[in-house]
């Protein structure tokens, strides 16, 4: 019988019959997703997905997780700790830089078991890390005089937020915020989710550094902890930001220092307008009451 016969008694279509699957070659993706997931151990097919897009391969996020799956490159969850459930009232996010700084401390230990502590700073708008300080003794006027190294090189905040730290509480802290004339607001003890973006923001810097590498010395520590935050800064995409790195999105904040010079004649009302818009407010009431 032939094959025209036998597909039509069947009932089976001859293009279906003929059909050759045409599957595309993976094998350059393949290589390059595995070393990406390798140097970028706790990076998930979504990250992986955004640093391929800008080395030029067009691939669907679908596709992308089918090979993701197949090679195994999977990121394995960690265990955490219970949280209570409730309410929470969402903090609200600041709409310019520098209007809000977020301080805080991470700890780690080097290879011979000497404990050191990383100050990290970060920009609650831009998401930016602003500096990432390691040393083993981290008193209050070590802290006080890093906010004064960032002013010159970035401005003024309006408000720092941090918790209730002996450091963050010291005399030195007080004395240069009210020197600085810069609002430090102290979070409420036993609630880190008031300081919710400088937490998130260890966490990633616990999970994707610091778990991450062995530290010898305290100065390889500091040396590895600057490049970190220049790729984090530039390269990383984030994902609250729409998968932009925190450096472009801080581009896009255009500095407008020509406002207070719009307006040649003076900050004053012209007293003429005022008069008109008085005696066309006094027309209207008339006209309602009549």
């Amino acid at each position: 019988m032939s094959e025209r016969r036998a597909c039509k008694a069947a009932g089976f279509s001859r293009m279906s019959m003929r059909y050759q699957a045409q599957r595309r070659d993976d094998g350059v993706l393949r290589t390059r997703m595995k070393e990406l997931a390798h140097e970028r151990r706790r990076f998930g097919y979504r990250r992986l997905h955004v640093l391929l897009r800008r080395e030029g391969f067009a691939v669907n996020h679908k596709r992308l997780f089918r090979i993701y799956r197949e090679e195994r490159l999977g990121v394995r969850r960690r265990g955490g700790r219970k949280r209570a459930i409730g309410t929470r009232a969402p903090i609200q996010p600041p709409l310019s830089p520098n209007e809000r700084w977020s301080l805080d401390f991470v700890s780690d230990r080097s290879m011979d078991g000497r404990r050191f502590r990383v100050l990290t700073v970060v920009d609650d708008c831009t998401r930016e890390c602003l500096a990432l300080v390691a040393d083993t003794p981290l008193s209050g006027a070590r802290v006080a005089r890093e906010p004064d190294a960032l002013i010159v090189a970035r401005g003024k905040p309006a408000m720092i937020v941090s918790d209730n730290g002996s450091e963050f509480t010291s005399n030195a802290i007080l004395t240069w915020a009210d020197r600085s004339r810069v609002r430090w607001h102290y979070i409420a003890p036993g609630k880190p989710m008031q300081n919710a973006f400088i937490e998130s923001f260890n966490g990633r810097l616990r999970d994707e550094f610091l778990n991450e590498r062995l530290f010898y010395t305290l100065s390889q520590a500091r040396s590895q902890l600057a490049r970190w935050r220049t790729d984090y800064n530039g390269s990383r995409p984030h994902s609250a930001l729409a998968w932009q790195t925190p450096a472009a999105f801080s581009a896009t904040f255009a500095q407008r220092r020509d406002l207070p010079l719009r307006q040649v004649a003076g900050s004053t009302t012209d007293p003429a307008s005022t008069t008109r818009s008085k005696a066309a407010h006094n027309r209207q009431v008339e006209l309602r009451a009549g």
